[in-house]
C-alpha cells in the first residue's frame, strides 16, 4: 500500500519563517535582501557586455510548457492586410494599414514570476496574511509588488544537469544543497549570500526536443527536494530568488514525504523567496561553459498585474 501524504502544515510544523522580518505589511520578502550594495556588486560582473533573455517562446505554435491543467497562451489575429484586401480595413488619414492581436494566457502560463501569496496552507500566506484575501484577486502579497519593485542583483548559474554528465535531469531526479554546492565548486563559483540562485537541468529543453506527450507523461518533473536542512541554508544564505527551468521549481512530488510542491511552502510562502520559472537557460549555460563566468548580473521585471498571483517575464543576464 501507498503511505499517505502527511498535512503539509505537520510536515512544516517548525520550519523557520520571516514573517515580521520586514514589517507586518511588507510583501516582498526575500528580495528586500537586494539594495543598492547587491545591485552594484551585480553591475561589476558585466564585462563583456553580453546579453542573454530568459523566457520561453509564449504562444509557441507548437504549443508552451505549463503546468498540468493550464493551456498555453493562444494569440489572436485582430486585424491585418487582409481586412484592407476585401474593403473591410479602418481608414485613417493618410491611409496607413496595421496589425492587431490579442492575447490569452494564464499568467503563469510561460516563463514566469510567483505572487508570494501564490500558495499557502493553515489559512495564512506569506507573512500571515489571511488566505481571505485571495478570493476574487490577491489583495495581498500579490506580483504587483514585485513588478513595481523590480528584481536585480547578482545572479549565479548551477548547471546540475552538466554537473551530472547528462542532457538534462531525468523524470523526478533530485538534488538538494550539497549537491548545489559541489557543481558550484566544480565549476569554479561560488554561492554568495544573497545570490539569485540560477539553475539548470534541461528539462524544459525536453519538451522541445522530445515533445508535449513524452514530456507530460507520468509527469514528474526534477529538482530540488525538500529537507529541514535545505530549508536552513536557503534562510542562512538569505537566497532572494530561485530561476529554474522547471515549471515548479522542485521535484513534483517529494519522495520522502509524498507531499506535492513542500518547497513552495518552506522557502516562498514561510521565507518569501521569490520563485521564476520555466526558463530557458540553455544558451546562458553554453556562454559560462564557455568563458567559466558563471555569475552575472540578473534583471527582471514581470508585468504590473494588479492582484495578480503571478505574471510573464523575460528575464535579461547581463556578462
Amino acid at each position: 500500500m501507498t503511505k499517505e501524504a502527511p498535512y503539509v502544515g505537520d510536515l512544516l510544523r517548525d520550519a523557520p519563517k520571516n514573517w515580521g522580518k520586514w514589517g507586518p505589511n511588507d510583501e516582498l520578502g526575500a528580495l528586500n535582501y537586494l539594495g543598492p550594495a547587491e545591485v552594484l556588486r551585480a553591475v561589476g560582473l558585466v564585462r563583456a557586455g553580453k546579453v542573454f533573455t530568459l523566457q520561453v517562446p509564449m504562444g509557441n505554435p507548437v504549443g508552451d510548457p505549463v503546468w498540468p491543467g493550464r493551456r498555453g497562451a493562444e494569440r489572436y489575429q485582430i486585424l491585418d492586410e487582409g481586412y484592407w484586401t476585401v474593403g473591410k480595413g479602418p481608414s485613417f488619414p493618410g491611409g496607413i494599414h496595421y496589425a492587431d492581436d490579442a492575447m490569452s494566457a494564464f499568467l503563469q502560463g510561460s516563463t514566469q514570476y510567483d505572487a508570494l501569496g501564490h500558495v499557502w496552507y493553515d489559512g495564512q500566506l506569506y507573512n500571515g496574511y489571511d488566505a481571505q484575501s485571495t478570493i476574487g484577486g490577491m489583495a495581498k502579497a500579490s506580483v504587483l509588488p514585485i513588478a513595481e519593485r523590480g528584481v536585480v542583483g547578482r545572479g549565479v548559474l548551477i548547471d546540475m544537469a552538466k554537473h551530472r554528465g547528462k542532457e538534462n535531469l531525468e523524470k523526478g531526479e533530485t538534488f538538494d544543497h550539497e549537491d548545489l554546492m559541489a557543481a558550484a565548486a566544480r565549476q569554479g563559483v561560488e554561492i554568495s549570500p544573497r545570490s539569485i540562485l540560477v539553475i539548470r537541468t534541461g528539462w524544459i529543453e525536453t519538451y522541445f526536443r522530445d515533445g508535449k506527450e513524452e514530456f507530460y507523461d507520468g509527469f514528474i518533473e526534477p529538482g530540488l527536494t525538500y529537507s529541514p536542512a535545505l530549508v536552513e541554508w536557503f534562510r542562512a544564505m538569505e537566497i532572494p530568488n530561485l530561476v529554474t527551468d522547471t515549471i515548479a521549481n522542485e521535484v513534483t512530488v517529494d519522495p520522502v514525504s509524498g507531499v506535492a510542491l513542500p518547497l513552495h511552502c518552506a522557502l516562498m510562502r514561510n521565507l518569501g523567496v521569490t520563485f521564476t520559472e520555466i526558463c530557458d537557460l540553455r544558451k546562458l549555460s553554453d556562454d559560462c561553459s564557455a568563458d567559466g563566468q558563471w555569475d552575472f548580473l540578473y534583471a527582471a521585471a514581470p508585468l504590473k498585474v494588479v492582484n495578480g498571483t503571478g505574471s510573464p517575464v523575460n528575464p535579461i543576464v547581463l556578462k
